[in-house]
């Protein structure tokens, strides 16, 4: 058992640390995560029924046409938010964080992040908030995130 360890008997507990090289392609997405590393939020607008997504995507999701992109505001509203107490591998450090549902104006879907506050009691439905970006870019949806204004 290299490498393994045996933390209990009854039931038989084993742990071993797993690690994996793992490729993801952005696909469509690409433009999105390209634009954070230039401090810029894109969304999408829809040339066919005119919607504009928060949330970036290449097609509409309402008449099927091909969206095009459009750079979003870096100054929203809060529209909702949760704390997150219990998170997957990849966040378990972050716990407890708080999530928010960004409006954007003129913009008709909203965009989830993730807020960093102080006094998270503070945070009220309506608040200012601003968006930035992280200094080093990791490709990942956490290159962005908000402050209070």
């Amino acid at each position: 058992m290299a490498g393994k360890k045996l933390m209990k008997i009854d039931p038989a507990v084993v742990e071993w640390n797993y690690n994996t090289e793992y490729r993801h392609s952005y696909a469509q997405d690409s433009p999105f995560f390209l634009a954070l590393g230039k401090n810029k939020l894109l969304g999408s607008r829809c040339p066919g029924c005119g919607y504009k997504y928060g949330t970036y995507r290449k097609y509409c999701m309402y008449c099927g046409a091909e969206t095009e992109d459009i750079e979003l505001p870096l100054k929203g509203k809060i529209h909702s938010f949760t704390t997150c107490y219990y998170s997957g591998e990849s966040f378990r450090n972050d716990v407890p964080f708080t999530l928010v549902l960004v409006e954007f104006p003129g913009i008709d879907s909203l965009f989830m992040s993730r807020l960093y506050a102080d006094d998270t009691g503070k945070i009220k439905i309506g608040m200012d908030i601003i968006a930035k970006f992280k200094k080093f870019q990791d490709f990942t949806v956490n290159d962005v995130y908000f402050v209070l204004a």
